[in-house]
């Protein structure tokens, strides 16, 4: 590794004893140098104090300091990946939850827990109902995530600058999670609504284009929004609680801040589920909002649930208190294992991406 701030007449390898200097005196200067000591052409200190950097050859490319070109570019392909295959992945516990969620379901759908709920289902439904919207949720993800990361990462890095040069500020790292929220809440919110509206429990929707035609005709383009503000009153919370736990877990399990697959499980599952608990009263008023249930209406008396207040109100006067949580245990169980999905899989492919521009660098 080159030294900065080396002399006019230096060499990396550092000097060669000259004329009146004996090789103990050559070493010793060569010693200084490669602590940064030495001063340069100009006369600037080099580094002073600053022990010399090392860096494990077998280690790779640094993937947390990507190429500048291509920083972007790298974060939106990672998080497209990993938010299509997050979904895919869980999208049947996200079924399960949606329905648990209900705040007066039909009798033949009341389920004990997350497995009674799944088993009930793809016995008398069908083995593929679980599955049913999964299309339009893998359009929305991709965008949705792709926008979310590329926006974190670059926030993250900016904030982080200002509030704590040099070092990792969680005010920083909650910060950047909410705004590249509202990215991703405006990119997934109609996927939502269709999806949602798809999962529920005699739904009468079987394509996703009959489902988009009925509520645009029916209600207009404004209910593929309508949940837009609860669910960034929700998500922003949400996120700034999931990435400030994730950073911090990862400042323990992951200090150096390598490629660590185990690291980016764990530390994604616990901050995925602490946000999900936190949020769910949230999230119930959000599933509340976008499928409108038929027996919920009943005791609005505006015939439409539109807007935050009135979801909360509504809820409390359906189920009380305890409807606030219904449907928390499909919540963390979803959770855990979708962040910890998420954070692996855009972990690997951004150390992925890195690692062959870093190659195509070095074979130019």
């Amino acid at each position: 590794m080159e030294l900065e701030g080396r002399g006019a007449g230096g060499v990396a390898g550092g000097p060669a004893a000259g004329p009146g200097r004996s090789p103990g005196e050559s070493a010793l200067l060569d010693g200084w140098l490669q602590r940064g000591v030495g001063r340069g052409a100009g006369g600037g200190e080099a580094g002073a104090c600053r022990p010399p950097v090392r860096q494990d050859p077998d280690s790779g490319p640094d993937y947390e300091a990507l190429p500048a070109g291509a920083t972007v570019t790298t974060h939106m392909v990672a998080g497209a990946v990993a938010g299509i295959l997050e979904h895919c992945v869980m999208y049947p516990i996200d079924c399960v939850k949606t329905r648990m969620q209900s705040l007066q379901p039909d009798p033949a759908a009341r389920y004990r827990n997350v497995l009674e709920a799944l088993w009930r289902i793809i016995r008398t439904e069908g083995l593929w109902r679980p599955m049913r919207g999964l299309n339009v949720t893998a359009t929305g993800a991709g965008p949705a995530h792709a926008l979310y990361f590329a926006c974190y990462e670059k926030l993250k890095k900016t904030l982080s600058d200002v509030i704590h040069p040099g070092g990792n500020s969680h005010i920083a790292n909650g910060a950047a999670g909410c705004v590249a929220t509202l990215l991703h809440d405006a990119a997934m919110n109609p996927a939502e609504v269709v999806k949602q509206r798809m999962q529920m429990y005699n739904s009468p929707y079987h394509r996703v284009t009959d489902c988009v035609r009925a509520v645009w005709q029916n209600e207009g383009a404004g209910a593929f929004y309508r949940s837009y503000t609860t669910q960034l009153t929700m998500n922003v919370p949400f996120q700034a609680i999931h990435f400030m736990t994730y950073e911090f877990l990862q400042e323990h399990f992951n200090p150096q801040r390598r490629y660590n697959p185990s690291s980016h499980v764990l530390s994604g599952a616990c901050a995925g589920a602490v946000a999900a608990a936190a949020t769910t009263p949230l999230d119930v008023c959000k599933t509340l909002l976008n499928t409108q249930e038929s027996l919920a209406l009943n005791s609005n008396i505006t015939g439409h649930i539109t807007g935050m207040a009135s979801a909360f109100r509504t809820v409390y006067q359906v189920g009380g208190v305890t409807a606030y949580f219904r449907g928390v245990q499909a919540r963390v169980i979803y959770q855990i294992p979708s962040t910890a999905i998420a954070w692996s899989v855009y972990e690997f492919f951004k150390y992925l991406i890195t690692k062959r521009q870093e190659e195509r660098r070095a074979g130019k």
